[in-house]
Formats: structure tokens, C-alpha cells, sequence
């Protein structure tokens, strides 16, 4: 079932007939920026994805870190390491890999951010420390997910990794991350005359004013670096609802100004031997039919569904095949010519 083959474009109006588009432009130029991040639903590869896309440019001699903060990480089980949350493991040639939780993310933020932070909320609020980190971790995640962007735009800063391939949490989480730090930027404009006219000490108002004038150019510097050097890669699989919501999704990154480059459309049958397959196969043409009509400012890519559960390097050469077509220097391996498309 998991064939790839390659062919000449077909006119759209054969799509519905059995014939699945794709030309032959490298994806590779579209992933210029240091960050690439992946994001989609969960259940559609994305994590998959991900480690073929980092798997490439390791093979072409980048050192590579993948970067999981998806509450639930695979990656250690797709490539069939041990487990080890918060440390870097290194699993080919110039790729390490990291698994990063949310307990994690808040201990970090804590360490950073924390005490300026209470010192603002036991201003106001009769709160200890530890209740106030517990009600930040719970109640207000945006603080914690900022935090994330900005460990990951310290890690591009520092130099140790030319690529850094972020595999995101499901998409609605992702949203939510990306909003932060336009919302906490908008949501702190206020703060100096509100904390101006409480009846604090001097002392004690200079030094809110300072941690919310803080906040802000944090803010600033990490929504700048989102636009300017983070590059979205979208997953998708060829269902009715992966199409519905795709167009929301995109609003939403283009909104703030974010730059989505790909897609990647997962799990498309490419081989029919039953019944059901065709069903399946004629149903997934019309949702891509949909997906090249209402998209054509993304670079695509189709990845065939594999008959065996891709885990381990040998499974995911196939992915990264499938995705780039192609061996870099140094890989004597066949490549098939993939299904590719927009």
C-alpha cells in the first residue's frame, strides 16, 4: 500500500479520476528560516513529520535540535530511544533530540520569571509564593508559554544549532501560544496608570513599573521573533474536518503576522486493492481537490499511507523521503520519487 511513484502534473479536472498532482520544486528552500515550527491536529503526523524534517537536515550536515512541547512527546518512542524528559539526547549525526513537559516549562519560567512576577500579584493579593506559582501554572498559562517562546528564541540566539525544528502541541494549544505574547503586550498597556494611582510605597511602585516595563519589551522582542525568523509547516490529513478548519487556522497565523510556508497532507492512500480503499481513496481526492483550490499560496506535499507503523530511523528515511524527494550528500540509499503537489 505504501508506493511512491512519480509523474507529470495532472490538470486539476483529473484529480477525482485517480490522479494525485505534484511537480517537482524541492521543498528544501521553502525551510530557510532557523525555526521551523510544525504545527497541526493531533492524530495527523505532525510529530512524524517533524522528526523526517529534522532528520533531514542532519543528514545534510546542520546540527539539528527537535524540540518537542507537546504535553504528550513521541518522540523518544519514534526514535525508539529511552525516554529521558528535559535532557538532550543525540540519536543520529548532528541531531539531539528534546522532550519538553509542562511541569518543565513552569519549573523553568519559575526560576526566571517568578519572583519578579509575585512581587507584582503579593502587591495586591494576600498570596504565598507557592499558591501563586500553583495559580499561575493553572489559571494563567499565557505567562508559562511566553516563557516558552522565549527559551526558544534564546536557544536560536545562542548559536549551537544552525536548525531547530519546533513539533508544537495540537493546533488549538499552539493558537493559544502564539497569541500570547500580542495579547500580554495589549493586555499591559494600562498597567503603568493603574499601578501609578494604588496606594503603594515609592519602592514598591517602582519596582511593579519596572517588572511590567519588562514584561513589555519581552513581549515585543519574542512576537519580532516569531515573525522574523520562526516558519510554520502545517500537517494535515485529507478529511472533511483537517479542510474545515485549515482556513481558520491560517487566518489566525496570518493575522499576527506569521509566515506559513508549507503543508503537508499525511495518510494519502496511494494504493488501491479493495473496495473500502477506493472509497476512501475518492473521497480523500475530493477534500485535496478542495485543499489546492483554496490554498495555492502553500507549497504542499502529499506523504503516502505506509502500511507499517513508522517508528525508528529506517521508517522515518521513508517519511523524509517521501517529503524531500531526494538523497543528500553522503546518502547512497535509493530515493523514491514521491507523490508532491500544489
Amino acid at each position: 500500500m505504501a508506493t511512491c511513484e512519480s509523474q507529470s502534473r495532472k490538470p486539476r479536472g483529473e484529480l477525482a479520476r485517480g490522479h494525485l498532482p505534484r511537480e517537482a520544486i524541492s521543498f528544501l528552500p521553502m525551510m530557510d528560516r532557523m525555526v521551523i515550527m510544525v504545527g497541526g491536529k493531533g492524530g495527523t503526523g505532525k510529530t512524524t513529520c517533524s522528526s523526517a524534517i529534522a532528520m533531514e537536515f542532519a543528514r545534510r550536515g546542520k546540527r539539528t535540535l527537535l524540540l518537542s512541547t507537546d504535553p504528550t512527546p513521541s518522540l523518544a518512542d519514534i526514535f525508539l530511544v529511552k525516554r529521558s524528559p528535559g535532557r538532550k539526547l543525540s540519536v543520529v549525526p548532528h541531531l539531539e533530540i528534546l522532550e519538553m513537559s509542562q511541569g518543565q516549562l513552569v519549573e523553568m519560567w519559575d526560576k526566571k520569571f517568578g519572583r519578579e512576577v509575585y512581587e507584582v500579584f503579593s502587591a495586591l493579593v494576600d498570596i504565598s509564593y507557592e499558591e501563586f506559582v500553583e495559580f499561575i501554572s493553572s489559571v494563567l498559562p499565557g505567562l508559562a508559554e511566553e516563557f516558552l517562546v522565549d527559551q526558544i528564541r534564546e536557544m536560536a540566539s545562542v548559536g549551537t544549532y544552525e536548525k531547530i525544528i519546533w513539533d508544537t502541541a495540537p493546533m488549538g494549544q499552539t493558537l493559544s501560544l502564539l497569541r500570547t505574547p500580542s495579547l500580554l503586550r495589549e493586555h499591559l498597556r494600562p498597567a503603568p496608570r493603574i499601578y501609578s494611582r494604588l496606594r503603594l510605597g515609592e519602592r514598591s511602585k517602582r519596582s511593579i513599573l519596572a517588572t511590567i516595563s519588562k514584561w513589555a519589551e519581552l513581549s515585543e522582542m519574542d512576537l519580532h521573533f516569531l515573525r522574523t525568523q520562526v516558519e510554520i509547516v502545517l500537517v494535515a490529513i485529507p478529511e472533511a474536518l483537517a479542510v474545515e478548519q485549515l482556513g481558520g487556522i491560517l487566518g489566525e497565523l496570518y493575522r499576527h503576522q506569521l509566515l506559513v510556508s508549507a503543508l503537508i497532507v499525511n495518510q494519502v492512500i496511494s494504493e488501491v486493492d479493495s473496495p473500502f480503499l477506493d472509497e476512501r481513496a475518492r473521497q480523500q481526492r475530493l477534500h485535496l481537490e478542495r485543499m489546492f483550490r483554496d490554498f495555492p499560496q502553500l507549497e504542499m506535499r502529499l506523504i503516502p499511507l505506509f502500511s507499517q507503523e513508522i517508528r525508528g530511523q529506517e521508517g522515518l528515511d521513508q517519511v523524509r523521503r517521501a517529503l524531500f524527494g531526494h538523497n543528500p550528500p553522503g546518502d547512497m540509499g535509493p530515493a523514491p520519487r514521491c507523490f508532491t503537489g500544489r
